[in-house]
C-alpha cells in the first residue's frame, strides 16, 4: 500500500460478510472474528477507500463513489454495494453506536467523494453523466432483509435463578405417626428436586460464562497481538517518516486503545472473579445437598421404624380384641348360668313359702 494510504482517517471493528454470489440473498462471512475496517484517502486517485485486512489478504477494498449508499438493515448490522468489485458487504458490528459512527463517516465521505468528483470535472472542464455504479447494488439490497445475517445480532440473555417453594397440607388419618413422617419426607424431597434444579441452572450458567471468558481472552490476545504490531508500525514511522505531528497524533490514538484495552482486560478480571463467586455459592449448595439427602434417608429409616412399630400395636390391639370377645362370651355363659340359678332358687323360694303355708 502507497505512503498516503499508511494513515486511517477513522477505523472500527466489525464483522465482515459478502453477499452469496449465488443466491444473492445470503450472507457468507469472509472473517473469523471481528477485524478492524478503516477509511483511507488516497490523495493520488483522490478517492475515499474502504479497506479491511485480515492477516495479509484484503477482505475489504472498496472506492467509495457519489452513488453509494450505506444502509442499516437493522440495529447492528448495516451493507452497501460496491459495483466495481460485483458484490455487496455487509458488516455486524459489536452497538448501535458503532453502526451509526460508521454510518456518518460513510455519508461523510461520499459527499466528499462527490465535491471531489466536481472539482475534478470544473478543472478539467469535461462533462459526465451520473454514475450508475451503485444500481446493481441497490437490486441487491432490496433483497436482503435483517433476518439474512446468520446470528450475527443476536443478543445473549442470562436467565435468572428462580427458587421453587412447595407447602404440603396435613389432614387427620387414622395412621398419625405414617403420615407425618411421609408429609416430612415428601418435604425434604421436595426442596432436594428445588435445590437439583437450581443447581442445573447455576451449572449451566457457568459453562456458558467459562466459554465466553475462554473467548473474552482470545479477543484480548488479538488486541494485544494488534497493539504490538500498531506500536512497531508506529515506531518504523517515526524512523522512516517526517511528518512528526501526524505520527504523534496516531500514537495517542493507540495508546488510548491500549488504555481502552487494559480497562477491558481489568472489566474481565472483575467478571473472572464474579464467575469464581459462584462457583463457590455452587460448592454450598453440593454440601446443602448432601445433608438434605443425609437427613431424608434418616427420615425414611425412622418412618420405617415407626411403621414397624404401629404393625406391632396392630397385633397386640388384634389380640386384645380376641381376648376381649372370648371374655365377653364368658361373662355371656355365666350370666346364662346365674339367670338359671337364679329361677331355680325362685321355685324353692316358692315352693318353701308353700310348705310353711300349709303347715
Amino acid at each position: 500500500m502507497e505512503d498516503k494510504l499508511i494513515q486511517p482517517i477513522f477505523s472500527t471493528r466489525a464483522h465482515v460478510f459478502q453477499i452469496d454470489p449465488s443466491t444473492k440473498k445470503n450472507w457468507v462471512p469472509t472473517s473469523k472474528h471481528a477485524v478492524t475496517v478503516s477509511y483511507f484517502f488516497d490523495s493520488t486517485r483522490n478517492v475515499y477507500r474502504i479497506i479491511s485486512l485480515e492477516g495479509s489478504k484484503a477482505i475489504i477494498n472498496s472506492t467509495i463513489t457519489p452513488n453509494m449508499t450505506f444502509t442499516k438493515t437493522s440495529q447492528k448490522f448495516g451493507q452497501w454495494a460496491d459495483s466495481r468489485a460485483n458484490t455487496v458487504y455487509g458488516l455486524g458490528f459489536s452497538s448501535e453506536s458503532h453502526l451509526v459512527k460508521f454510518a456518518e463517516k460513510f455519508a461523510e465521505f461520499k459527499e466528499a467523494a462527490r465535491l471531489a468528483k466536481e472539482k475534478s470535472h470544473e478543472k478539467t472542464g469535461l462533462a459526465s453523466s451520473p454514475s450508475q455504479e451503485s444500481a446493481p447494488g441497490q437490486s441487491l439490497q432490496s433483497s436482503l432483509t435483517p433476518g439474512t445475517l446468520n446470528g450475527t445480532d443476536q443478543d445473549r440473555n442470562t436467565s435468572d435463578t428462580q427458587h421453587a417453594e412447595t407447602t404440603a397440607e396435613t389432614t387427620q388419618n387414622v395412621l398419625p405417626f405414617t403420615y407425618s413422617s411421609s408429609n416430612i419426607s415428601k418435604h425434604w424431597e421436595a426442596e432436594l428436586a428445588a435445590l437439583k434444579g437450581n443447581n442445573a441452572k447455576l451449572t449451566a450458567a457457568l459453562l456458558e460464562s467459562t466459554a465466553n471468558v475462554k473467548q473474552w481472552k482470545q479477543q484480548l490476545a488479538a488486541y494485544q497481538e494488534e497493539a504490538e504490531r500498531l506500536h512497531k508500525r508506529v515506531t518504523e514511522l517515526e524512523c522512516v517518516s517526517g511528518q512528526t505531528t501526524a505520527i504523534k497524533t496516531h500514537k495517542t490514538e493507540l495508546n488510548k486503545t491500549i488504555e481502552g484495552l487494559e480497562l477491558a482486560l481489568k472489566d474481565k478480571e472483575e467478571e473472572l472473579e464474579r464467575l469464581k463467586a459462584e462457583v463457590e455459592s455452587s460448592n454450598v449448595f453440593y454440601s446443602k445437598k448432601d445433608t438434605l439427602v443425609q437427613k431424608l434417608q434418616d427420615t425414611e429409616n425412622r418412618n420405617q421404624l415407626l411403621e414397624a412399630q404401629l404393625s406391632e400395636l396392630q397385633q397386640r390391639l388384634e389380640s386384645t380384641q380376641q381376648e376381649k370377645e372370648a371374655f365377653r362370651n364368658s361373662l355371656r355363659s355365666l350370666l346364662e348360668l346365674l339367670d338359671s340359678k337364679i329361677f331355680e332358687l325362685t321355685e324353692l323360694r316358692d315352693t318353701l313359702a308353700k310348705l310353711i303355708e300349709t303347715s
